[in-house]
């Protein structure tokens, strides 16, 4: 039965992603039901397009394309599956002619000469960091929040771009959002057994392009508690040499939109000796999280003492060390951080 409406009982109501829907009488069920799905479709919409941006434009779309036609679900499937059923068809198309967002290290090998110039910055569209708080795991499972988190990695979103769009659908919802494979088929209007197909393909890729399970293992709560203390300690005081002996011997860092990266601890310490912590008190760290990994908000002083948004350094911390360090010199993503512009000296 499709669902009418008085003009006059229309309301927009908006949320922390601004305003969801055109609301009527029958709204305020629609809006109760769809809203605790809101964070875990703006992963799977972040996972396929490696922007923040794109991914919230693109569940405003879906929320925006469930409600035109809500009236005609039908229940045949769980309201969770046929809402990612529009995200997908979204993010398909949105793709449809768009190139995938990498990191530097996926445009070339590292750079071999840390005192050398660095390429200027690249016009492209590079993958962002997505804030944890953006996209909180609804689960109460201890065990499902972990495996969240995991699938957001910043080294694995990347590996994913590499994918091609259907590939990268089909292994999202299969092998992140455990959906079964006659679901995955009805989302995407194909065979169980093309789905099948498009898995093993779409795993071997991933293989190819995703980091080793050791470059993904963390560090213990206590161990990483301890590194990112005396990380932040050695980068606000210039101190190259702790920092260095915190690095693993085989730490990269990355700086888009610079396509310029290092690799290899004495590289990276060579670099930012000479270009980067010129000395104590250049920048301040703030610390926040993405993608499901430790991160610091980098702050840096101006010829008139005050300490502005820079970017965003989001590492990866292994048993071992800092193993690689991705810094976003993108001050825009303050914003999306709910992190202020302008950080003050503390009194004292």
């Amino acid at each position: 039965m499709v669902r009418t409406y008085d003009e006059a009982d229309e309301r927009v109501v908006a949320d922390a992603g601004g305003p969801v829907a055109l609301l009527t009488p029958d709204g305020d069920a629609f809006e109760r039901l769809t809203r605790p799905y809101r964070p875990e479709l703006l992963a799977y919409c972040y996972r396929m397009l490696g922007s923040v941006h794109d991914a919230e434009d693109l569940v405003q779309e879906t929320y925006l394309r469930a409600w035109r036609s809500y009236g005609t679900f039908e229940g045949r499937s769980s309201l969770r599956t046929w809402l990612y059923r529009i995200a997908t068809n979204v993010c398909l198309t949105a793709l449809e002619n768009r190139k995938r967002r990498p990191l530097p290290s996926g445009l070339g090998g590292p750079a071999d000469d840390p005192d050398g110039p660095v390429a200027p910055p690249l016009e492209a569209a590079w993958l962002q960091p997505l804030p944890d708080r953006a996209a909180r795991a609804g689960a109460d499972d201890p065990a499902a929040i972990v495996a969240a988190r995991a699938s957001l990695r910043l080294a694995l979103v990347a590996a994913l771009q590499h994918l091609p769009p259907r590939q990268r659908a089909v292994l999202i919802l299969r092998d992140v959002l455990a959906l079964r494979a006659a679901e995955v088929a009805g989302l995407l209007d194909i065979s169980v057994p093309a789905v099948k197909s498009i898995l093993q393909r779409a795993r071997a890729r991933l293989g190819e392009a995703a980091p080793s399970e050791d470059d993904a293992a963390e560090a213990s709560g206590a161990r990483q508690r301890e590194l990112l203390e005396r990380y932040a300690a050695a980068f606000e005081n210039a101190d190259v040499a702790a920092l260095m002996g915190l690095l693993t011997e085989d730490a990269v860092l990355e700086m888009p939109p610079t396509p310029t990266w290092f690799a290899g601890r004495e590289d990276v310490g060579r670099f930012l000796r000479s270009r980067v912590l010129t000395g104590p008190g250049v920048f301040r760290l703030v610390a926040t999280a993405a993608n499901g990994q430790p991160a610091f908000a980098m702050y840096r002083r101006g010829a008139d003492g005050v300490h502005r948004a820079y970017g965003v350094m989001v590492l990866a911390v292994s048993g071992a060390g800092v193993a690689r360090v991705v810094a976003f010199r993108e001050p825009g993503l303050f914003e999306l951080f709910a992190l202020p512009p302008v950080v003050r000296e503390s009194a004292g």
